[in-house]
């Protein structure tokens, strides 16, 4: 990789790393059963839509859509907290503290589904977020509480840390190069493996810097590229992909330093594998502009106006990014497919037990 790709990557990062952070969340001991009804596996899930959104004065908003149901019923900690008909919507207020509040989804057929807010709230972080709960083009869902991907770890709290042992991460990827490890190294939960799979390493160091927004964002392109494309983003990205795979006992969090850009190519890797819809995963990636705005934005408004023109490009993730980087997947391997088994190493035996792992319905 040139060094005006790495210099756009390290600055973003460096950036990230002075914002200021978010107000803990409140949290309790967490009961996560891994299928509230075994019995209904197997079964086709009905739900087309649906989502749970903590919202900031507690409460939780649900949505849904099921097909070919009369009646949705919900719960949350064993007692029906909504009940709709096959479309609606519900405000759900006067729940226990929790981790993680879950929401089992289930229609008059079909299985259910288990739902969380996507976001995982912590003092040392703002973009630490389930890869799951997204439904695949051949309606299957994306399991919850079993992938993490987040900003860095090295603002965590002990309670953080505490926090994520109690969801089960067990497995932490790093995928920053050696500096940014250095200069500010993780914290992990107690018990957890932290493995380095540096999507940068042996490309060299970064000394220049974009003197236009044209220039920031041509940068941002040939980094998402040579994600896909440089031999440490093979090997890294390989590696995350192969030990979601196996381990299907506990759950496995990767993450870069502000989460948006090693880890947003890490996490549209992960969903395409499995089915997700692309104007999905696109959506999934750009949610680092909603949750990372009031960082950005504090950084931003620090800076001259020129200064900061340049940077938001750095700062921002944007759908030509992401698009750059399947691009490159088609230029150099023909099919994503291809990309999976020639630069990562999956193969059709590895994806299918990936998919068997982490989907349901």
């Amino acid at each position: 990789m040139n060094k005006a790709t790495l210099s756009a990557t390290a600055v973003a990062s460096a950036l990230a790393l002075s914002v200021p952070l978010a107000p803990a969340a409140t949290a309790a001991a967490w009961d996560q059963p891994r299928n509230p009804e075994q019995h209904r596996y197997g079964r086709a899930i009905p739900f087309t839509e649906a989502t749970v959104t903590a919202e900031a004065d507690g409460s939780f908003t649900l949505a849904w859509k099921a097909e070919g149901v009369t009646r949705v019923e919900i719960r949350a900690n064993g007692r029906v907290v909504a009940r709709g008909a096959a479309t609606g919507r519900a405000v759900v207020t006067g729940l226990p503290a929790a981790d993680r509040q879950w929401f089992w989804f289930e229609a008059d057929r079909g299985q259910g589904l288990r739902l969380a807010d996507r976001l995982v709230k912590l003092s040392g972080t703002v973009n630490l977020r389930d890869a799951g709960g997204y439904r695949t083009e051949n309606g299957q869902w994306v399991r919850m509480g079993e992938v993490y991907r987040s900003d860095a770890l090295n603002h965590l709290t002990a309670e953080d840390q505490a926090k994520l042992q109690r969801l089960r991460v067990k497995t932490v990827f790093d995928l920053r190069t050696e500096d940014e490890r250095a200069k500010d190294p993780d914290k992990v939960p107690a018990g957890a493996d932290h493995v380095v799979a540096d999507v940068f390493a042996g490309s060299g160091a970064f000394q220049s810097m974009p003197r236009t927004p044209a220039e920031a964002e041509r940068m941002m392109i040939d980094a998402e590229k040579a994600m896909v494309s440089g031999d440490g983003g093979k090997k890294a990205y390989g590696q995350v992909l192969d030990a979601i795979g196996e381990d299907d006992e506990r759950s496995v969090l990767f993450h870069c330093t502000a989460g948006k850009d090693r880890t947003g190519w890490a996490d549209a890797a992960l969903l395409t594998a499995l089915g997700v819809p692309r104007e999905t995963v696109m959506a999934d990636y750009l949610a680092s502009n909603t949750y990372r705005k009031a960082a950005n934005d504090a950084l931003l408004g620090h800076l001259p106006p020129q200064q900061a023109a340049v940077y938001k490009p750095l700062l921002d993730v944007r759908a030509e990014y992401l698009n750059s980087g399947y691009d490159e997947v088609e230029a150099a391997y023909g099919s994503f497919d291809r990309y999976l088994k020639d630069a990562l190493g999956i193969d059709h035996r590895e994806l299918k037990r990936l998919k068997k792992d982490l989907l349901v319905g």
